[in-house]
């Protein structure tokens, strides 16, 4: 009982100490937009007032802004589900058996270190539509759950294996039972990692998608009118939304893993 509330009066001042700091960059914002006193610095009730009218009226098209949202978060999901469907099983795969990516790393390891905006000449020739989304999407997530995959299950305890095996365990046991569950967590995390680099690519993939719709060509639609209170409405929209599905990684990946405790020294 003492512990359940110990966590929640935690919780409440985590809260507190978060709308905190958030008031006080408010406050520095606003004050620094005095300051300036510039239209290419606009205070936060500038940038506020422009979401409103965003979210009421639509954009210089009319394209409300909740129909960017949602085709942004589309093409995220769909670019971000791609990675974890071939990032996860490759990962497993290459961790249990190490000398196949020993003798394909010549490759994978080069093309890790392109970055996805790297890829956008190659992407507007060769592929249309929706799938230019996906693929830059997917090159961003795929690497970190790829990579996170694969060394969380060569970090598995060789006794957690070696156990089992000696009481005639069979390998496909061996890797349902207790390879699998135990890199879970290290999997979610790199899953974690992939959102957030999947997010960090919708701008570069909405700039070469070659629709109307998304909030990546929002700011760029503004970007030509000099908008800025509008541009920074996009920006903090896809922070936001980053936030909030970092958060439900972090509520789920606690709920999942109650033993996992996190290390703290202070």
């Amino acid at each position: 009982m003492a512990n359940n509330e110990d966590a929640g009066t935690g919780k409440l001042v985590n809260f507190s100490y978060n709308v905190f700091t958030l008031c006080m960059f408010l406050i520095a914002w606003t004050v620094l937009s005095w300051l300036l006193k510039s239209l290419f610095f606009p205070t936060p009730w500038v940038v506020f007032k422009a979401f409103i009218e965003l979210a009421t009226y639509g954009d210089v098209e009319g394209i409300n802004l909740s129909v960017h949202i949602y085709k942004s978060s589309l093409r995220i999901f769909a670019g971000f589900v791609a990675a974890c469907i071939l990032g996860i099983p490759l990962g497993i795969l290459m961790g249990l058996y190490p000398k196949v990516y020993d003798s394909t790393k010549s490759i994978i390891e080069p093309i890790r270190f392109i970055p996805p905006v790297a890829w956008i000449p190659l992407v507007i020739v060769l592929l249309v539509g929706f799938s230019r989304y996906a693929f830059i999407i997917w090159l961003g997530a795929f690497f970190p759950i790829f990579i996170g995959t694969l060394l969380s299950v060569r970090s598995v305890n060789p006794i957690h294996i070696d156990v089992p095996r000696s009481f005639g365990a069979s390998r496909l046991y061996i890797i349902k039972k207790i390879i699998i569950p135990s890199t879970l967590p290290e999997i979610f995390t790199g899953m974690r990692v992939g959102m957030g680099i999947g997010w960090d690519c919708i701008m570069a993939s909405e700039m070469i998608g070659g629709e109307n719709e998304g909030l990546g060509v929002m700011i760029l639609k503004y970007a030509e009118l000099i908008r800025i209170e509008d541009i920074i409405v996009g920006m903090v929209i896809i922070g936001a939304i980053g936030f909030l599905i970092n958060e439900v990684f972090i509520l789920a990946e606690k709920y999942v893993f109650k033993w996992k405790e996190a290390i703290s020294i202070g």
